[in-house]
């Protein structure tokens, strides 16, 4: 148990963009996902998926960690922005695409940084 948390920890950590979800962005498993991943897509930016019918583990252990019930889940730079429905109204108001874009460029950013400094 004390493993899945530090998995699902170092994930939400390592990816700017990273959706919780059932199946994978080309192939979903459910109508929920689907949506998700597809307004996601839609944003033109790069990000992570993790399969839970993969995983039973984060499966099971997520939505206790997430305080958050229902898949797909969404976390953006650390933080739960929600599930299918907060993201396909974010989506229709104009609010996911900022947020992806702005996710996507300071983590370039910021792995910018880390590669000067070593120089």
């Amino acid at each position: 148990m004390v493993e899945t948390l530090e998995k699902i920890k170092q994930q939400i950590a390592e990816n700017p963009i990273l959706i919780y979800m059932k199946g994978s962005p080309k192939l979903p498993s459910c109508g929920f996902s689907a949506q998700a991943s597809q307004a996601l897509m839609s944003c033109g930016e790069p990000f992570a998926y993790v399969d839970i019918l993969q995983n039973p583990d984060i499966r099971a252990e997520l939505p206790a960690y997430a305080n958050w019930p229902t898949f797909p889940q969404l976390w953006v730079e650390g933080e739960l922005v929600g599930g299918c429905d907060i993201m396909l109204e974010m989506f229709q108001q104009g609010e996911l695409q900022p947020l992806i874009k702005e996710a996507v460029a300071r983590a370039k950013a910021s792995k910018g940084e880390e590669q000067d400094s070593t120089e």
